[in-house]
C-alpha cells in the first residue's frame, strides 16, 4: 500500500505487518512475506504442516556483467517430511519459480529441525444420546430399505445431534 492513508480509515492489521516485515525478511532472508504466506498452496497441505521456508540464499555476483544464477531455497523440515521433501525437490522448485514469476530458485536445500508452529487441535467427541433421541433417529431412517445406507445415516444422524448441546 503505497502512500498515506486518509486518517480514520480502517486497515486489516495484516497489511500493515506485511508493510514491515516485508522490507525485513528480503534484507535479512532474502525471502517475501508472500512466499511464506503461500507455502501451503505451493507445496500442498501434507508437507506444508512439516516444512517452511527459511531463507533464499542469492550467489555473489562480483561484477555487474557476471551471468545471474538461480538462489537455493533453504527449507526447515522435521522428521519423515523432510524425505518426503527431497523426493519432490524438482516438483517444488518449478512451483516457487513459478509463485514467484521466474527462475529464482535453482536448488533446494533441507535443514532437519522441529517446527514450532499451530497444532491442530483434537476434535470434541460427541456426547452420548439420549434413550428419546435414538429412538427418534430410529424412526426418522427407519424406512430406508438400504441396511448399508440406514447405518451410515444414523452414523451421520447420531455426530449431528451429539455435537448440539
Amino acid at each position: 500500500m503505497a502512500g498515506k492513508r486518509p486518517f480514520g480509515n480502517p486497515v486489516p492489521v495484516s497489511d500493515l505487518a506485511t508493510e514491515i516485515l516485508d522490507p525485513m525478511l528480503r534484507k535479512r532472508a532474502g525471502i517475501s512475506v508472500a512466499l511464506v504466506q503461500s507455502w501451503e498452496e505451493i507445496v500442498g497441505p501434507k508437507l506444508a504442516t512439516s516444512s517452511r521456508p527459511e531463507k533464499i540464499n542469492w550467489p555473489r555476483r562480483l561484477h555487474d556483467d557476471d551471468p545471474f544464477e538461480p538462489a537455493t531455497l533453504v527449507v526447515a523440515s522435521e522428521g519423515m517430511a523432510a524425505l518426503h521433501l527431497q523426493h519432490q525437490t524438482g516438483e517444488v522448485i518449478g512451483r516457487v519459480n513459478s509463485f514467484l514469476g521466474f527462475n529464482a530458485v535453482g536448488r533446494l536445500k533441507i535443514v532437519q529441525k522441529p517446527l514450532s508452529g499451530p497444532v491442530a487441535k483434537p476434535r470434541p467427541r460427541p456426547r452420548p444420546l439420549s434413550e428419546g433421541e435414538k429412538s427418534k433417529l430410529s424412526r426418522t431412517v427407519g424406512k430406508i430399505e438400504d441396511d448399508d445406507l440406514r447405518a451410515s445415516l444414523e452414523r451421520l444422524g447420531a455426530s449431528i445431534l451429539g455435537e448440539k448441546k
